[in-house]
């Protein structure tokens, strides 16, 4: 998949990037960064946005207009209450991960709050 993410506020404390900037995304990896990409890219490469349950996905490149939107890196939570096992009635480890993703988290440090607690080799290798 080839993705251009167009305009959107681009922050990484990484870089100490914060500006409004185009991101190119071939093969899962960030290939360019930079104001303008559409315009340095072959004409006729970039598609507009398609419907993947309608058609199959084009050969070129999938735009996204991400202006008004923040393109960061993903969030780490190192503070998760998944209460699986023990207290699913509360929140699975589905449940909380697909929220997790979501709101933009690529990871999360679940708590031990759990019964039984998540103190033990057994009970992380469930989680």
């Amino acid at each position: 998949m080839r993705l251009l993410i167009e305009g959107g506020r681009l922050i990484d404390p990484a870089s100490g990037t914060d500006d409004d900037l185009d991101l190119l995304i071939e093969e899962g990896s960030l290939n360019a960064v930079g104001p303008g990409l559409r315009a340095q890219l072959p004409a006729g490469s970039v598609v507009e946005p398609f419907d993947p349950a309608a058609h199959p996905a084009p050969d070129g490149i999938v735009a996204l207009d991400a202006r008004g939107c923040v393109v960061a890196p993903g969030f780490v939570d190192i503070h998760v209450h998944l209460r699986q096992p023990g207290f699913e009635y509360k929140e699975t480890i589905e449940s909380g991960t697909r929220a997790a993703v979501a709101g933009g988290f690529t990871s999360v440090c679940c708590m031990a709050n759990t019964d039984p607690v998540n103190d033990n080799g057994t009970v992380a290798e469930f989680i």
